[in-house]
C-alpha cells in the first residue's frame, strides 16, 4: 500500500507512519516546516512540503497513493473561529479534493466523539447518534461540519471512511498530557465532582490499528468509533496516567456548577480583552473530560475485525518504563 498522511508530524501521526512502515508500506507525509520534513524523514516517511492550504501541492504529492489517511487539524479547545474555519473545515474539503483529483481510491478520516457533544454527558453512545445540533466549542463545531463534507463526497470515486478515536493517549503525547501535567503543577488542577465518572479511551496505537483497517475493510460512508474496550473510572486513569511522568494529581475537586460559572467567565473574560493564552477551564473541556463520555466500537469490532490489541496496563507500563 502507498499511503498519504496529513498531521504525520504529530503524536498520532508519527505513530501511524512507524506502524504503517513497519508492514512494509511506501508512506508520503504533509510537511509544513522543515522540522516536520525531518521528523517524518527519520520515521521513513517521503516529506511533501506544503499545508492544508495548498491543494496543488497535496494533489502532486497524492499521485499514485491507494489511501489518505487525513489526521491534522486544529486541536485545541480555544481560538480564533477563523483559524479553526480554516484548519478544520477549509483544510479537509481541500484533502477530499486532492485526493480525488489524485484519482486516490480511498481517505480515512479521524474525527471525534466531540461531534456528540452538546453539553450533555455521552453514555454509551453508538454511530447511530446523531451529530449535536448546537456541538459546544469551535474544536466540537467545526470537527463536525468537517465529518459532514467527508461523508457527503463520498462516491464511487471515492470511498470516505470516519474512524472517531475518544481520548487518544500513549507514550510520546504531545498534546493532551503535557496540558494535564502542566496543569497540576500550577496548581491548576482540580477534578469535576471528584472525577468519579466512567470515560472511553483509546491507545494511539489501538488509533492505528483501527486506521489501518479502514483502510483496508471500512464500507465506504460508515463511522467507526475506536476504543480501548470497557470504559474506565476517569479519575482513575488520569492519575494514573499522571504518575507515569512524576506527577500526583492530588484531591482538589470543585462542583460541577462552580465549574461551568468559572468556565462562562473565562471565556467572557478571554474574548472581551482578546487574551491570548487559552483560558484555564472551557466549556468544552468541561463537556469532553469534566463528565461522563462513554463510546460503544462494537461496530469496528464487528464490521473491520478491530481488537484494540494495546491494554491500558501495557499502554501504562510502556509510559513507566
Amino acid at each position: 500500500m502507498r499511503a498519504f498522511v496529513t498531521g504525520g508530524s504529530g503524536f498520532m501521526g508519527r505513530t501511524l507512519i512507524g506502524e504503517l512502515r513497519a508492514r512494509g508500506h511506501d508512506v508520503r507525509a504533509l510537511a509544513r516546516t522543515q522540522a516536520a520534513a525531518d521528523a517524518v524523514s527519520a520515521l521513513g516517511a517521503t516529506p511533501v512540503r506544503g499545508d492544508l492550504d495548498e491543494e496543488l501541492e497535496m494533489r502532486a504529492g497524492m499521485q499514485g497513493c491507494d489511501v489518505v489517511f487525513h489526521l491534522a487539524g486544529k486541536i485545541t479547545g480555544w481560538g480564533r473561529a477563523d483559524e479553526f474555519q480554516r484548519v478544520n473545515v477549509e483544510g479537509t474539503e481541500r484533502v477530499l479534493h486532492a485526493a480525488r483529483a489524485a484519482g486516490v481510491p480511498r481517505v480515512v478520516h479521524v474525527s471525534t466523539e466531540s461531534v456528540l457533544l452538546d453539553g450533555r454527558p455521552l453514555r454509551g453512545v453508538d454511530e447511530s447518534a446523531r451529530r449535536a445540533t448546537n456541538p459546544v466549542g469551535l474544536y466540537s463545531r467545526t470537527k463536525a461540519q468537517a465529518e459532514e463534507r467527508v461523508l457527503e463526497l463520498n462516491s464511487p470515486e471515492l470511498a470516505t471512511v470516519v474512524v472517531r478515536p475518544r481520548f487518544v493517549w500513549g507514550k510520546g503525547d504531545t498534546s493532551v498530557l503535557p496540558q494535564l501535567v502542566d496543569a497540576v503543577r500550577r496548581g491548576q488542577f482540580k477534578w469535576i465532582d471528584g472525577g468519579r465518572y466512567q470515560t472511553s479511551t483509546c491507545h494511539v496505537r489501538n488509533v492505528c490499528e483501527g486506521l489501518m483497517l479502514a483502510a483496508e475493510r471500512g464500507t465506504p460512508g460508515q463511522v467507526y468509533f475506536l476504543t480501548d474496550g470497557p470504559p474506565v473510572e476517569f479519575r482513575t486513569f488520569i492519575t494514573d496516567l499522571l504518575r507515569t511522568q512524576g506527577v500526583d494529581p492530588g484531591s482538589g475537586s470543585i462542583p460541577r456548577p462552580v465549574a461551568r460559572a468559572a468556565a462562562a467567565a473565562s471565556e467572557w473574560a478571554w474574548r472581551t480583552f482578546g487574551l491570548k493564552s487559552e483560558p484555564p477551564v472551557t466549556r468544552y473541556a468541561l463537556a469532553a473530560v469534566g463528565q461522563e463520555v462513554t463510546v460503544n466500537d462494537a461496530k469496528a469490532r464487528r464490521d473491520l475485525g478491530y481488537v484494540g490489541r494495546v491494554s491500558r496496563e501495557e499502554g501504562l507500563r510502556e509510559m513507566n518504563g
